[in-house]
């Protein structure tokens, strides 16, 4: 099998494995204006309490460290456009986790590629030192929009992303160069807390990190801010215009319990933890934690459902 036939058959498993988009980037140093951004972005203290994106700093600005002998970056991408959206809680976090449900997906790629070539290499999906979003613009996938998701074109931002690093060379896609985003700021507009603007996203205002990340008592007023969200956010993304073209995703994992469809505002408030686990047993909700969780719906003030 030659280069460019291994390169379309990796595209097309891609696609048949449920993934919606697959592009190719050259596993290589980043851009020294990208590391010099993030570096500067994590000085001036706007990525909050995560810590971990100070560390590895050398692995994250040059895969080639992360993976040895690595050469190519497969990205992918998984739809998680709900059919039907559960007020209070972020669209991606409505079915199970997804870093099991892309993993699973880009372990049983590396076992096709295995398949065909002798190569050896590592999925990642969230959950190491990868700029995901760099690596999908210099695959072609999209570009980094103003809500600063990468946003592809005629599908939207709602996409979980996922990386498969291996050591075989092949044809790489040509970086995507425009930005569509034009003079829509509506993405900056919409956000309650002002964590967007031109350009930067600071972390320790976004509704997301706060309800998610942060430990310890909300700021002050808070829950007015929160509208009819206790777990993440979406304003920035339902506002954007070019998600206008996002279809509901076929995922059986990513779809929500019937359970879940059916809570209610007075069900939440008086969520056990018994109930609490049983509804997130297998969902990223998990990381925020149950007394959080209440935390973040005692402080909601609007019916996130009634």
């Amino acid at each position: 099998m030659t280069k460019s036939e291994l390169t379309q058959y990796i595209k097309a498993e891609a696609l048949r494995l449920g993934f919606d988009v697959c592009g190719i980037a050259k596993a290589e140093a980043v851009e020294s204006s990208t590391a010099g951004f993030c570096d500067r972005w994590v000085k001036d203290g706007y990525n909050g309490t995560m810590d971990y994106l100070e560390r590895n700093c050398d692995k994250r600005y040059d895969p080639t460290l992360l993976v040895e002998g690595c050469r190519s970056i497969i990205v992918v991408a998984l739809n998680y456009a709900p059919l039907q959206a559960i007020e209070g809680i972020s669209h991606y976090a409505q079915g199970e986790d997804y870093h099991k449900a892309v993993k699973d997906r880009l372990f049983l790629l590396l076992k096709s590629i295995k398949g065909k070539t002798q190569c050896s290499g590592r999925p990642f999906c969230d959950s190491a030192p990868v700029l995901e979003r760099y690596w999908a613009v210099q695959a072609g996938m999209g570009w980094i929009g103003r809500n600063h998701q990468l946003i592809i074109p005629q599908r939207g931002s709602y996409f979980f992303l996922g990386e498969l690093l291996i050591d075989t060379e092949l044809d790489y896609d040509k970086p995507f160069e425009h930005n569509h985003c034009g003079e829509c700021r509506r993405c900056i507009g919409n956000c309650p807390t002002g964590a967007l603007d031109e350009h930067c996203f600071d972390a320790r205002k976004c509704l997301s990190y706060l309800t998610i990340e942060h430990r310890g008592e909300l700021p002050e007023n808070f829950g007015e801010k929160m509208g009819n969200y206790f777990y993440g956010c979406d304003r920035c993304q339902t506002s954007c215009p070019h998600n206008r073209f996002a279809k509901p995703n076929s995922t059986p994992e990513l779809q929500p319990t019937d359970e879940l469809l059916q809570m209610t505002a007075e069900r939440w408030r008086s969520l056990t933890k018994e109930e609490y686990n049983r509804l997130f047993k297998k969902s990223a909700v998990e990381r925020c934690g149950y007394e959080q969780l209440m935390r973040n719906i005692k402080e909601c003030k609007k019916d996130f459902k009634k």
